[in-house]
């Protein structure tokens, strides 16, 4: 076995009930709940027993889904670490990067040595993510707009697509054969003909805005706000930066700033599988909610072992297999 990494869940994956399971099973999931619940009031019960429709709702979305993939990849660490094990890099989709950073002690001057420290990181994380959810819910509503996932055609060509379109911007390069596009309300049902007459097919997704685009310009701006209260030390371990593909730097005042760019910049996530591949890692583990990334990652690299954790059976099936 090469190096293992932790992939974060991102938007999307949310489910009613997500973390529950694993939050019984696992103190340091346990932990993350209430961690969250402390920032934010009832995080736990809404993930645990909200409908869908509420759960999808940004604000909602994200502390939540910040909440269920911590937990997750702290119940796995804390299942490796007893044989002393642990991974060496970890990456997450979209909002996903947020509790990887979380998880690498991006936050608070933390170092992750002791419950307390851990903790802190963990609420500084929280804040920050809820924060996010707010800033690109407000930017949303200022800017009507969506996202659809185009399958069936190479990057490139959606490319050109969309450059002979205004108001859609390719924004989730998620693998070789599938470009996720956002752009204005209007305009993606015209671009979506044109993809089905190029012979893809354009499915709509079911977001509220057109995120990574420049609609999320305003929510970036929030975002420089929020992160001048944030301590940001360079990660434990290193996290791969969704815009770069290349792990978060060193200097405070460019992570920060690649963080707030994020939103309103497209994630790299074909790019950053295959870095994370060229340096060593050859054992992925989705942590939270879903098996979307894993589906990802079999199709950019085929070579790879890729499990997921996102409950109690999850968790002891993975760690037995990455412990043998």
């Amino acid at each position: 076995m090469g190096k293992i990494a932790f992939v974060f869940a991102g938007q999307g994956a949310q489910y009613s009930g997500m973390g529950k399971d694993l939050c019984g099973a696992s103190p340091a999931a346990k932990a993350v709940f209430e961690a969250a619940d402390a920032v934010r009031p009832n995080t736990s019960e809404q993930c645990f027993g909200a409908s869908k429709e509420e759960l999808s709702i940004t604000v909602n979305t994200q502390p939540c889904l910040f909440a269920a993939d911590l937990a997750a990849a702290c119940a796995l660490a804390e299942k490796l670490a007893e044989k002393g094990l642990r991974p060496e890099g970890v990456a997450g989709f979209s909002l996903g990067e947020i509790p990887a950073l979380t998880f690498a002690g991006a936050f608070d001057g933390t170092s992750g040595d002791g419950p307390a420290d851990r903790k802190a990181g963990q609420e500084a994380g929280f804040r920050l993510v809820v924060k996010r959810g707010e800033a690109m819910n407000q930017a949303a509503e200022e800017h009507q707009g969506g996202m659809v996932a185009v399958v069936k055609l190479p990057p490139e060509k959606v490319e050109e697509l969309c450059a002979g379109q205004e108001g859609v911007w390719p924004v989730n390069y998620n693998s070789p054969a599938q470009t996720v596009v956002a752009g204005e309300k209007d305009v993606l049902p015209e671009f979506s003909k044109k993809v089905k007459e190029a012979r893809g097919l354009a499915m709509p997704l079911a977001v509220s805005g057109a995120f990574h685009s420049p609609h999320m310009a305003g929510a970036s701006e929030a975002l420089t706000e929020a992160l001048n209260h944030v301590n940001y030390r360079k990660p434990d371990i290193d996290v791969y930066a969704n815009i770069s593909a290349a792990p978060y730097p060193e200097d405070a005042a460019e992570g920060k700033a690649l963080i707030a760019a994020q939103v309103k910049t497209p994630v790299q996530w074909q790019k950053t599988v295959e870095r994370m591949t060229a340096d060593g890692f050859d054992t992925f583990v989705e942590v939270g909610p879903g098996k979307t990334l894993s589906g990802l990652i079999k199709k950019i690299a085929p070579q790879a072992a890729v499990y997921n954790v996102d409950n109690a059976e999850d968790l002891q099936k993975t760690a037995e297999a990455l412990l043998k």
